[in-house]
This record gives structure tokens, sequence and C-alpha cells, in this order.
């Protein structure tokens, strides 16, 4: 209760008249980015997505995904799908296919069972560590080969948003050595207030407006927050504080 706090006089040693004032209301914190610059967030999983357009091959995209702590990116559910569909992943001339067409590898694999009058086989989870994921359905195309028995995963969405939105995709399998865009999943993770990313565990302060919290990294989350206070800045009336910077301070006094 501020208001009554402030109105009251309380009776102190000595009959003396003491006021009580609020110092500092601590406010409500909002954490503005889980993901590092480039990557898009999806609650659902608590997982950041990024399409990457260098063209590479299947076995390259997959070391690329893993040197950012990442693998291709596989779907948990139809909703995880219908995010990244309507995501605008800024493809332009560098994609290796049609401007109002893209497809980019994700991480399943088609093995092939038999070769009578068409190729046949099932979708396979390229890792076997994955977390339970939902298999694609048959592809719409498949790149016939004599020599291989596997296929690698394309998934192709639209340009064009009407079609993004009402969830319009494809499925492809592929020759594993076709160069293609290709889309990286991994886990949320904390990113400092200078988009730096944070190992498990460590200190650090949150992207957000408060430069001077002090955090730590618990499963990509800041968690036991402690946040310092700044003496204002001697012999300066006007002061504007650094964004970035704990306590530090521009004088804007002439």
């Amino acid at each position: 209760g501020k208001e009554n706090v402030d109105s009251r006089h309380n009776r102190g040693r000595g009959g003396d008249t003491t006021r009580f004032h609020t110092v500092n209301v601590a406010q409500p914190v909002r954490f503005s980015r889980k993901c590092p610059t480039g990557w898009h967030h999806y609650e659902g999983t608590a997982s950041c997505y990024r399409v990457y357009l260098n063209g590479e091959n299947y076995w390259d995209a997959v070391q690329t995904c893993q040197r950012v702590n990442g693998s291709l990116a596989t779907f948990t559910a139809d909703q995880e799908l219908r995010f990244i569909l309507a995501q605008e992943w800024d493809l332009e001339e560098k994609t290796f296919v049609r401007k109002d067409q893209r497809r980019f590898w994700v991480g399943y694999q088609y093995v092939i069972t038999s070769r009578n009058h068409s190729l046949e086989g099932h979708w396979e989870v390229a890792y076997k560590g994955s977390s339970e994921v939902f298999l694609p359905p048959d592809p719409v195309g498949m790149a016939m080969s004599e020599k291989e028995n596997v296929l690698c995963a394309q998934l192709q969405c639209f340009h064009l948003p009407t079609l993004r939105h009402r969830g319009f995709h494809s499925w492809y399998a592929e020759n594993c050595y076709e160069k293609s865009s290709f889309l990286c999943k991994r886990s949320q993770t904390c990113v400092d207030i200078k988009d730096n990313i944070v190992d498990e565990g460590y200190y650090f302060t949150p992207k957000g407006n408060d430069p001077c919290l002090s955090c730590t990294c618990h499963n990509g989350e800041p968690e036991m927050c402690v946040a310092a206070l700044c003496e204002r800045p001697q012999g300066c009336q006007q002061y504007r504080k650094d964004p970035k910077e704990c306590c530090k301070f521009t004088c804007l006094d002439p």
C-alpha cells in the first residue's frame, strides 16, 4: 500500500515524527530476445530457427547447423510447421529455386525400399537422437537415382503471403548432393544485452531496458535476477543513462 505508507505518520523514539518514503519501486521485467540475431523464436517449442541462404549439399548443411549448436530442423507438431511456413525468411536472388517457390533442406531422409516400377520407401528422422517428431507425407517429387538408396528432404513453401499463412507447402525427396538453402533449429538460449550468447549457468545482463540487471542463465531463460541501483552523477543537473552500461551517464549540462 504505497499510498497508505506515504500518508501515514508514525511516532519514533522521543516523539519525533517519521515519514516513510518509497525510494524505489520494482518494475516488471520483460526480456525481449531468446535467440541470437537472425534467428526466429517460437514459444511453442522454446526453439530458434534460421534459414541459411548459401547453397550447400545436405551433408554440408548438417555440419553448418551443428557448428551453431543446432541441427537441420524437424517438427514436433503441425503448429510448429505452420509457424515456419508463415515466416518471412528474406530469401532473395541467392536461392536456388523459382522466386515464387522456396525450398530448403530439413532433417528427414527418404529411405528407398523398392525399385520395381517406381521408387518406394519411407521417411525417417535423419538423427536417431531427435525428440519425438512427426514424419512428412509421401513426397511430391523424387530425384531418380540408380545408386543412392537414401534421398534427402526438402520443404517447399511459397512466396505469396496468402499461401504461406494458409499453410500451403510440399515435400520433396532430392539427391542429397544437390545444393540448396537449409533450415537450422536450435534450443532457445540466453542472449545478453550486447547480443552475445551466454552458456548455461553463467551470469549475464539480458537484452532489455535495464543494463543494471544481473541474471543466471538457466534453460535458455534469465533467472535469479538482481538489479543494481545507481546514484545520480555528482555535479550534473541534466544527464542521460547509457542504455548498454550500468551506472554510466552522459552529462547534458552546458
